[in-house]
C-alpha cells in the first residue's frame, strides 16, 4: 500500500477530489491510503498563523518553518519521503510518476505551498524532493499535489478497471493517441471513419497506427 499524507491550509480542497472517482475506489480497495492534515494544527500562536512577512521586506507573506518542522516531526516515519510543491521544482513527468508508483510501501508526505513560498530553511533542511507541474504559478499547491497523487495512483496494479489502457497511453508508448469514436455513427453529419466500422481488425490497427504518426 502507498500512503499519502497531504499537508495543506485548505483541506476541503483536497478532500473534495480524493473522495471521488478512481482515487476513492483505490482507497476503498486498500491500495492507497490518504490522510489530509491542516498545517494550522501545528501553528504555535493562538491565531494559528502559518505565515509571516519576509525579513528584508518585500511583497506577500512567507510560509513559516516552525509549523512545517513540527508537522513533519509528527508525521515522518523511517521510509517517509517529504515532497514539496514548488514552481521552482523539477518538472513532473510520466516516468517519475511510474518510479514513485513502484516504491514498495511508500510513504509520501506532500507539502502544499502558498503565498510567496516557504522559508528557505524548509527547502534546505526538511524536504527530499520538489516538483512543479508546469512553468506557471498557481495560487496554491493543492492542485499540483492532487496531480501527483492521481498520477501515481492510476499506475498502481488493481486501480484501473482495464489496465490494458495504461499500456497504450501516449506517454507509455512515446506515440500520440489515435482518434477514438463511439455511438452514434453519424451526428450532425459528422461520420465515424468507415475503417472503424468495417470489423477488419488488421485494417483498424493499421489505421490507428497511421493516425498516431500523423499526430506527432
Amino acid at each position: 500500500m502507498i500512503h499519502f499524507d497531504i499537508v495543506t491550509i485548505f483541506p476541503e480542497v483536497i478532500s473534495a477530489y480524493t473522495n471521488s472517482s478512481i482515487i476513492k475506489r483505490a482507497q476503498e480497495k486498500g491500495i492507497i491510503e490518504i490522510k489530509i492534515h491542516n498545517l494550522r494544527d501545528w501553528a504555535l500562536d493562538k491565531h494559528k498563523s502559518v505565515d509571516d512577512s519576509p525579513y528584508g521586506g518585500g511583497p506577500g507573506m512567507v510560509m513559516k518553518v516552525e509549523p512545517i518542522y513540527n508537522c513533519l516531526k509528527d508525521l515522518k516515519e523511517e521510509n517517509s519521503i517529504v515532497i514539496l510543491t514548488s514552481p521552482k521544482g523539477e518538472k513532473l513527468i510520466q516516468s517519475k510518476l511510474k518510479e514513485l508508483s513502484e516504491v514498495k510501501d511508500a510513504h509520501y508526505i506532500i507539502l502544499c505551498g502558498h503565498y510567496e513560498g516557504f522559508d528557505q530553511r524548509v527547502h534546505d533542511n526538511l524536504v527530499d524532493w520538489e516538483f512543479s507541474i508546469g512553468e506557471y504559478v498557481l495560487s496554491g499547491g493543492e492542485l499540483p499535489a492532487l496531480v501527483l497523487v492521481d498520477g501515481i495512483t492510476r499506475l498502481i496494479s488493481g486501480v484501473l478497471g482495464n489496465e490494458q489502457s495504461l499500456i497504450s497511453e501516449t506517454f507509455n508508448t512515446d506515440t500520440p493517441d489515435y482518434p477514438t469514436y463511439t455511438k452514434p455513427e453519424i451526428f450532425n453529419n459528422w461520420k465515424v471513419p468507415d475503417t472503424l466500422l468495417s470489423g477488419n481488425h488488421k485494417e483498424i490497427e493499421k489505421w490507428r497506427e497511421e493516425m498516431s504518426k500523423m499526430s506527432k
